[in-house]
């Protein structure tokens, strides 16, 4: 493999995750396998260190606008920290033969098909928690920490699992525990469930990165190549995640590509494949819409005064409201709402019109 294609995958995967601030692990596992053909232990162990190296970035965003809750965070590392040295260790018993190479490929799998249903039923809620705000007359902002009563058992459950998981093949620091976070904590908004994940999965990451190097796993030139090209990624994704509309389509695009390689890591037949991704493009936005138009379906459908379907369908695949698609494809300045709030990226999966 030549060492300025990994570097070019590296900066593909640093942009979408500083676009995005996601799709670290459950991107570029995949592409190591699939694209590279390194085998599927040195693939989780490279992973493990780039993300290292990319997650403090998001973590701090988060740390400055005040979005991170720090008791969850100490009983989610409580649990993450030990369960990613357990699935390491799993990973280790098993040895390195064909079949643990197999097993690991079909967990991967799996964790990225779960990856993006959890990615959906987090859209889902965060819609449903928009309208449900602006019903009770509170103020849309993503500052402030909602207060939680924490549960400290269940809340090291999920980090323990979460950490397993993680440990064995890279992914789910990112969305197997924030939606274990949902389930605990719905009163916690979106912005803060993200940045607590964030900052808890930085101890997550090391520690199962510290893991697979301490049992062999670690491909030292393959993790400085990805390096390379992930680092300036991060950065330049996360510059231009100030502008409005893109973290939107490569939000819905990489939810894509992760379906995809699930089903491929899980041999599912090409045919089969196709069949299922067109599906997904074709019914994904019109479902979605109506998932809009029917308040996260907690209600009827029913029909938004000056807004038409299509523009309904086209905030589905961008994440751009329709009251901004005109201003966006006019170049215009970033619109500003009734409260004299500028709306931004961060915006666009509350922001159901």
């Amino acid at each position: 493999m030549g060492s300025w294609t990994l570097a070019v995958a590296g900066l593909i995967v640093g942009f979408v995750v500083g676009l995005t601030g996601m799709g670290g692990g459950a991107l570029m596992t995949p592409i190591l396998i699939l694209v590279f053909g390194v085998d599927p232990t040195k693939a989780v162990s490279s992973d493990l260190v780039v993300s290292l190296f990319m997650k403090p970035v998001g973590a701090y965003n988060h740390i400055r606008r005040g979005t991170v809750n720090w008791t969850l965070v100490r009983w989610l590392v409580t649990g993450s920290v030990p369960g990613a040295f357990v699935g390491v260790y799993f990973i280790k018993l098993m040895g390195n033969d064909e079949q643990t190479q197999n097993f690991i490929k079909t967990a991967l799998g799996v964790a990225l098909l779960l990856s993006v249903t959890f990615m959906l039923g987090k859209a889902l809620v965060t819609l449903r928690q928009y309208y449900r705000d602006r019903a009770a007359g509170v103020a849309l902002t993503h500052s402030t920490v909602f207060d939680v009563v924490a549960r400290p058992a269940p809340t090291i459950v999920v980090g323990f699992l979460g950490g397993v998981v993680v440990g064995m093949t890279s992914v789910g620091s990112g969305s197997l525990i924030i939606v274990g976070l949902l389930l605990l904590y719905p009163l916690l908004r979106a912005s803060d469930l993200v940045g607590t994940d964030l900052v808890q999965a930085v101890p997550l990451v090391g520690a199962a990165a510290l893991g697979h190097v301490l049992i062999g796993d670690f491909d030292f030139t393959t993790t400085v190549w990805l390096l390379v090209g992930a680092l300036p990624g991060a950065y330049l994704g996360s510059r231009v995640s100030s502008g409005t509309g893109q973290a939107g389509i490569v939000r819905r695009a990489l939810a894509l590509v992760l379906l995809a390689s699930g089903l491929k890591l899980l041999n599912v037949p090409p045919n089969v494949i196709v069949v299922l991704l067109i599906a997904f493009i074709v019914l994904g936005p019109i479902l979605w819409a109506l998932a809009r138009n029917t308040e996260g379906f907690t209600r009827s459908p029913h029909r938004v005064v000056g807004v038409s379907v299509t523009q309904l369908i086209w905030a589905a695949l961008t994440g751009v409201p329709p009251r901004y698609q005109r201003a966006l494809r006019e170049g215009e300045p970033a619109p500003v709402d009734g409260t004299g709030t500028t709306w931004t990226r961060e915006d666009s999966a509350s922001d159901p019109l």
